[in-house]
């Protein structure tokens, strides 16, 4: 029971610690950006608004999901990474971003990687952001994104370590905790994000409704 207790701590200690500083990366900062989704809240909301796909994904990201035997995992891990992106930027749907901005793709290795477009990539290019990359994985109830906006100042400091090998290792050092804690301690730790899911989808599922 302590050891559960302890694991739990550490796992919401280091998911405060990345998802804190939602601010613009600007000179040698490096944004970053965590996000948790329940997999059965997307699932409802693909069910109950079949065009809300269309519209929060793009056609690629869509053709992905829709091939998996399991969509709505993998809707819900791209929409934690679209979520974690934009808090990596220190900004949100609400700064007129279109969902299908933050698009996540895979490469012929099958690592994931993302491509923005519109408003979400001049957001990048006026903070200096030459790389945001990205760790995506998810449990059997959920999603689990973190992801850095990395400026070419912070990229070029020899003194720090690259940025991508501490994303690799907050990032499994998350997931791992996620593996032990088991599915209802995962879900109690999701609910300090579930507002802010809840808020982004339901405002795209609203404009699409009508």
């Amino acid at each position: 029971m302590a050891e559960q207790k302890s694991k739990k701590s550490r796992a919401a200690t280091l998911i405060e610690q990345v998802r804190a500083p939602e601010v613009r990366p600007t000179g040698d900062e490096i944004g970053l950006g965590v996000d948790l989704v329940d997999i059965a809240r997307i699932k409802t909301i693909l069910a109950r608004t079949p065009r809300f796909a269309s519209r929060v994904y793009t056609e690629k990201e869509q053709a992905y999901c829709n091939e998996k035997a399991t969509p709505e995992t993998h809707y819900a891990t791209r929409f934690a990474a679209k979520e974690a992106v934009l808090k990596a930027l220190g900004v949100g749907f609400a700064k007129g971003v279109d969902p299908r901005d933050v698009e996540t793709l895979r490469s012929s290795k099958g690592r994931p990687y993302v491509v923005l477009h519109g408003r979400a990539k001049e957001i990048a290019q006026e903070q200096g952001v030459i790389d945001v990359p990205i760790s995506l994985s998810y449990t059997h109830t959920q999603a689990v994104a973190i992801a850095m906006a990395i400026t070419k100042d912070a990229l070029a400091q020899p003194e720090k370590t690259d940025p991508r090998i501490e994303l690799s290792k907050q990032f499994k050092e998350l997931r791992g905790m996620l593996d032990t804690l088991g599915s209802q301690t995962a879900l109690e730790l999701a609910d300090s994000f579930d507002d802010e899911t809840d808020a982004s989808a339901q405002s795209s599922n609203a404009e699409y409704e009508a």
